[in-house]
């Protein structure tokens, strides 16, 4: 059985991932410096390989790019500018990069290759408990805040996006900035994408985009780790969309019965419909239930049987039934996307 370690990620130190002023290299051939292995995976953003790094033999991972047209190339070249900026722990790292000049872009990225969280979590070997899931929450609350001290926004948190950096440890990253945008907060910023049951009510209605746009979405996900449940999920993203910006949920099922207050209580000021009102990354990495086996709390006498009941609530390993059926529906939805992609992409004939 596998258990999440109750101070440190891992249990480990972070492993060294220096620093890389990334420049993007225009007309040279990617095969002088990197042999391409196995395709990783593929969609409508392109196809990505494993390789390994000529000099160092390093494996990384390189993402290919159709760049056609000059709005894909805009595209691929914002996303390179972003992740430039972006050197955490907890985010995806940006190696290289090459444009061939024609059609084509590749990005040079970190290998994670532990696998989705949810994927993970779902494993008939990992004990998921309420801990767990404030451990993993606060991992990405810190790659937020570091993303938002960048004045840069993600715009696409969503389960997909997390990924564990190994099959056994539990670091994770945030991954896919590809929809990610520079933030002015003196300029009106709008956007009109996203998956429907983690996207703000803001998106859905057109309107100004804040950090706090990221803040709901991973209230979505948190709620969606704990429970299994999706609260927003209709049956269209239409539907999905309407329950959004209504922004009406609650507690009610049995699967919130083992969960404690201070986590209920954490969701309750993410998913609030005025973003204003939402916490901050930085406000949820002082929350209490972000906050334990960071620090010995203290324990007066007349609490103590309190504290150890909550304490027990929390160690309580969770049913993950409605988690894996939820797992399963997103892989369907994922295999329909790439097919849709692939057949965009003119990879599938229509017999």
């Amino acid at each position: 059985m596998i258990y999440v370690d109750e101070t440190e990620p891992d249990g480990e130190l972070e492993p060294p991932f220096e620093p890389r002023n990334v420049l993007v290299k225009k007309g040279q051939d990617i095969k002088k410096e990197y042999t391409l292995h196995e395709e990783l995976g593929r969609g409508k953003f392109g196809t990505v390989y494993k390789c390994k790094e000529k000099a160092t033999g390093r494996s990384l991972a390189a993402k290919f790019v159709i760049t056609n047209r000059a709005e894909d190339r805009k595209d691929v070249e914002r996303e390179v500018q972003i992740m430039r900026t972006l050197q955490h722990p907890r985010l995806l790292q940006l190696y290289d990069a090459f444009d061939d000049g024609k059609k084509e872009m590749c990005l040079i990225l970190e290998l994670i290759e532990g696998g989705e969280l949810f994927e993970r979590v779902i494993d008939d070997d990992f004990i998921l408990t309420e801990k767990a899931c404030s451990i993993f929450t606060r991992q990405i609350c810190e790659g937020v805040e570091y993303m938002h001290n960048q004045n840069i926004l993600h715009l696409d948190m969503k389960p997909e996006n997390i990924l564990c950096v190994t099959r056994t440890g539990n670091r994770i990253k945030l991954i896919d900035f590809g929809l990610a945008r520079k933030y002015d907060p003196t300029k009106k910023l709008q956007v009109l994408f996203g998956t429907p049951e983690f996207v703000a009510p803001e998106v859905v209605n057109f309107e100004m985009v804040t950090y706090k746009t990221d803040m709901w979405s991973v209230g979505v996900v948190c709620y969606v780790l704990l429970s299994g449940l999706s609260p927003f999920m209709g049956d269209s993203d239409l539907e999905t969309m309407a329950n959004v910006t209504k922004a009406v949920y609650d507690f009610d099922d049995e699967s919130f019965e083992k969960i404690s207050a201070e986590a209920k209580e954490f969701i309750s000021k993410l998913l609030i419909k005025d973003g204003d009102q939402r916490m901050s990354a930085k406000d949820c990495l002082d929350h209490p239930w972000l906050r334990v086996g960071l620090e010995s709390p203290t324990v007066l006498s007349t609490k103590e049987s309190a504290f150890k009941k909550d304490k027990m609530r929390k160690d309580t390993q969770l049913d993950k039934t409605r988690l894996k059926r939820f797992v399963i529906r997103r892989r369907w939805q994922k295999a329909v996307n790439a097919f849709l992609a692939l057949k965009r992409m003119g990879a599938i004939i229509n017999l």
